[in-house]
C-alpha cells in the first residue's frame, strides 16, 4: 500500500542521514538499526519490503559513488533514445503515460481560466503534492525535506492565475497508477505547463529508462541547444512533475548529484531505489 510505503521511506531517509554521517565506512546491520531504534530482523525486513535487496546491499546504491558507477555502467544516450521513440522498451520506467502540452499562448496567460485539483497522498518518497487538470497530472512534489507548505506555494505559485480546488479524490486514480498501486487507473495521463523550451527538455527526461542516468550536457545537446547547460539545468529544476518526469536521473559530468528542487535525500533515494528494484529483477 502507498501508505505503508510513505512510512519505508521515512525510515529510509533517516538511514541515509546516518549513512551519511558515516562519511563513506560501511555501517553494520546491527548497528544502523540500533540507531533507528529498531532490531536488526525489523529493520532488514522494511529494506527488503521497499527495495527487494538486503540493507548492505542497498548501502553500495546509497554511496556517494554510486552516481559515478551509474554514469559510467548506465549512462543513456538520449539522442538514440529519441530516435526510438517515447514509446519504446526504454520509456520512463514500467508506466504507460501519455502527454500533452499547453501551447505557448496558454502558458503565457499563467494558468487564466485553468481549474486544478489538488490533494496529499503518501508515496514511496514521502509525502507527496499532486496537482491535476481535466486533462491529466500537472503538479508532482515531494515534501519530506522542504515541507508541506513551501511545497504547496511552489507548485501553486507557477500557475499564478488558475483557480486551485482541494480534491485528492479526483486524482486518486492516476496517482496510484504513479506509483504502481493495484487497481489504480490503466495509466497516468500528463498534462505539461511550462514554456516551450522547458517542454523540450521535459521531453528529453521522458526517454531516460529506470536505473539510468544521463547528463545535463547530454540532455543539452539531445534538444539542438550543446551550449545551454545551463539552461537546461534550470529547465530540470523546474519540473513539475518529478518522479514520473525523472529529473533525478540527471547528473553532472563528474558524477556529482547536485541541487535536486525536492531535496538531495529524495533524489539519492530514488535512484537507489530504482537501481536496486533493475538489479533485482
Amino acid at each position: 500500500m502507498v501508505n505503508e510505503r510513505g512510512y519505508h521511506y521515512g525510515v529510509m531517509a533517516r538511514a541515509i542521514a546516518e549513512l551519511d554521517q558515516a562519511g563513506g565506512e560501511r555501517v553494520a546491520l546491527e548497528d544502523l538499526a540500533g540507531r533507528l531504534g529498531m532490531s536488526a530482523a525489523h529493520f532488514q525486513r522494511l529494506f527488503t519490503q521497499w527495495v527487494g535487496v538486503s540493507p548492505k546491499r542497498y548501502q553500495q546504491y546509497l554511496a556517494l559513488g554510486h552516481a559515478r558507477s551509474l554514469l559510467a555502467e548506465r549512462f543513456t544516450v538520449l539522442e538514440a533514445a529519441h530516435e526510438a521513440g517515447l514509446s519504446g522498451p526504454g520509456r520512463l520506467h514500467d508506466l504507460f503515460l501519455r502527454w500533452e502540452a499547453m501551447t505557448p499562448g496558454e502558458y503565457a496567460k499563467g494558468g487564466a481560466g485553468l481549474v486544478i485539483s489538488w490533494g496529499w497522498f503518501d508515496s514511496p518518497f514521502g509525502p507527496a503534492l499532486v496537482m491535476g487538470t481535466e486533462k491529466g497530472l500537472c503538479g508532482l512534489g515531494f515534501a519530506a525535506e522542504m515541507g508541506a507548505a513551501a511545497a504547496f506555494a511552489d507548485l501553486s505559485e507557477r500557475w499564478p492565475k488558475a483557480t486551485f480546488v482541494e480534491d485528492a479524490a479526483r486524482l486518486k486514480p492516476w496517482v496510484d497508477a504513479a506509483f504502481g498501486v493495484a487497481g489504480g487507473a490503466d495509466e497516468a495521463p500528463l498534462y505539461l505547463i511550462g514554456a516551450p523550451f522547458q517542454i523540450k527538455v521535459w521531453e528529453a527526461l521522458l526517454t531516460i529508462p529506470s536505473g539510468h542516468v544521463t547528463s545535463y550536457s547530454e540532455i543539452a545537446r539531445s534538444i539542438g541547444q550543446p551550449t545551454a547547460n545551463r539552461a537546461v539545468g534550470a529547465a530540470v529544476g523546474r519540473n513539475p512533475i518529478s518522479w514520473l518526469i525523472p529529473c533525478h536521473r540527471a547528473l553532472a559530468k563528474s558524477g556529482a548529484l547536485t541541487g535536486y528542487h525536492w531535496g538531495l535525500p529524495v533524489k539519492r533515494a530514488m535512484l537507489a531505489w530504482e537501481a536496486a528494484r533493475e538489479d533485482a529483477a
